[in-house]
């Protein structure tokens, strides 16, 4: 007998690459468990394996960033108790962090693909679920987006939950109205724009060199390079990032004043017709600004 739970949750998270650095990322997950049927003739309780599978996925992933471990090109450290060192080497556009242990999730991969993920969730899950659960497939796919989309990274200090960690992100369509009627071509021009890009506050910058990262960032400055560095209730958060794979927003970079933001800065552009912006924000949710 087998049972299936497609759309049990999404996963918004960041991983970081050697080609791209970091980017941000949704996937949805649907599981199919097989086994015996128990005493009340069912193989699991719907309500419970929505919430036990969640709460871990949730607890391992989501809203972390995904560090293949295996990669030669990062390098990893643990500093004070609870905190660690994490570097993605890759000349003028290194990546670095200096974050709570739980921020991250560590994966024994060289790269960070669908594939090695959903292998990590399989270990994760395996040994969680009731004894007559014998078989576990689970399936991560992308959100079928009809026109343009970015991947972006971001933090929010403010959170009281996981999203105040400095890097995790999203996959998210963006859908922009000009009198009424979609503009495909400007909608493209912000998934150029911000194609794997980290948004970054304005009042969390800090010079690189007042950063606590690791020996690997010693030959950054702030020619190349923005630092951020914030205090949220997880802890103290540290980044430094190449300029060019960024973009400074003056306000915090929730989803709803990045629609505004956008919907600012597209408004410049045209003369007295209406505007309306939908940011999306991962899968099925977001913010509408008109200007």
């Amino acid at each position: 007998m087998k049972l299936f739970v497609r759309d049990l949750t999404v996963i918004d998270a960041s991983y970081l690459c050697d080609e791209r650095g970091m980017v941000g990322e949704s996937w949805i997950l649907d599981v199919v468990m097989s086994g015996e049927l128990n005493e009340m003739s069912m193989l699991l309780d719907f309500s419970r394996v929505k919430k036990q599978i969640k709460f871990l996925v949730d607890e391992h992933v989501d809203h972390r960033l995904i560090v293949p471990s295996n990669n030669t090109a990062i390098r990893t450290a643990t500093t004070k108790s609870g905190y660690a060192t994490v570097d993605l080497l890759r000349g003028d556009k290194s990546i670095h962090l200096h974050s709570p242990e739980e921020a991250y999730c560590f994966i024994d991969a060289e790269k960070v693909t669908i594939e090695s993920v959903t292998a990590y969730l399989h270990n994760v899950l395996k040994g969680n679920l009731p004894d007559n659960v014998e078989g576990l497939e689970l399936t991560l796919r992308h959100e079928k987006i009809d026109g343009p989309f970015y991947h972006y990274s971001h933090g929010l200090k403010k959170h009281d939950g996981n999203c105040q960690r400095i890097a995790h992100g999203h996959r998210s369509p963006v859908e922009l109205f000009v009198d009424g009627a979609r503009h495909t071509e400007l909608e493209q021009q912000w998934a150029n724009r911000w194609e794997d890009i980290y948004l970054g506050t304005k009042e969390d910058m800090i010079s690189v060199a007042e950063l606590n990262l690791s020996e690997h960032a010693t030959f950054i400055s702030d020619d190349g390079y923005f630092g951020f560095r914030y205090t949220a209730p997880q802890g103290e958060f540290e980044l430094a990032i190449a300029k060019s794979e960024t973009e400074i927003i003056d306000t915090d970079t929730t989803v709803e004043l990045l629609a505004s933001y956008i919907a600012n800065e597209v408004k410049q552009s045209l003369s007295d017709e209406s505007l309306e912006v939908v940011a999306y924000e991962g899968v099925g949710k977001g913010a509408m600004a008109s200007a």
